[in-house]
């Protein structure tokens, strides 16, 4: 039996349950996954049986459960210092916390109107002033994060980070509605992308039954 259950939602729609779930993966612990299909008559019965906010993520561990992504990569690195989810040095783990937190709490322009869809291309949606804010301050967050930070590999940080599970759906919502990149950000975007337990969980949202007609258009 897994020591670790993980609840997640649609793999081609859930942001919040990518994030934890590339950050399980970094950890290389094995764990059980469990998927609620999200917009089901019995979804919410379904997640609230493991989660108490009835939302998923949430990690189900021997001492209890983590419920919400950025608390679950928090847990997941101190549970496993080894699998290096938050750079080593204290300057740069200072930082890539900031912009996990800032992820987390805010650009909801951007989550409202260009939402995770990994297997559709859409028509572009990033002209409204508010989403192209955010857009301008996510291409500045990996730009300063690549500049200080990044001489040792091709993430924010150099080396893979928990920052970049936080950042992937937005890697994804960028190649779905086609936002113009280019430069660093362009770079660190095809590194993101190509990155292989990504290219794992892209390969499993596109071959999932489920379908969300109101978010596939």
């Amino acid at each position: 039996m897994a020591k670790f259950k993980l609840i997640i939602a649609n793999k081609n729609y859930s942001s919040w349950s990518l994030r934890a779930w590339l950050a399980m993966k970094m950890t290389g612990a094995g764990f059980e996954e469990i998927l609620v299909p999200l917009r089901q008559p019995e979804t919410s019965d379904k997640i609230r049986v493991h989660s108490p906010s009835g939302k998923v993520p949430a990690l189900v561990h021997p001492g209890g459960t983590v419920w919400d992504s950025l608390a679950i990569i928090e847990f997941l690195a101190e549970r496993f210092p080894e699998a290096g989810l938050w750079p080593s040095d204290p300057d740069a783990r200072a930082w890539a916390r900031s912009v996990c937190a800032e992820m987390h709490a805010g650009f909801m322009p951007l989550r409202k109107t260009l939402g995770m869809n990994m297997r559709a291309r859409l028509p572009a949606r990033h002209e409204a002033p508010d989403v192209a804010a955010d857009i301008a301050r996510i291409k500045d967050i990996w730009s300063a994060c690549r500049k200080a930070f990044a001489a040792d590999g091709p993430f924010l940080f150099g080396p893979v980070s928990a920052a970049d599970a936080v950042y992937a759906p937005v890697v994804s919502r960028f190649i779905t509605f086609g936002v113009p990149m280019e430069g660093p950000v362009a770079a660190y975007t095809d590194a993101v992308w190509n990155w292989p337990i990504l290219k794992e969980w892209v390969a499993e949202a596109e071959a999932e039954p489920h379908v969300i007609d109101a978010l596939d258009h």
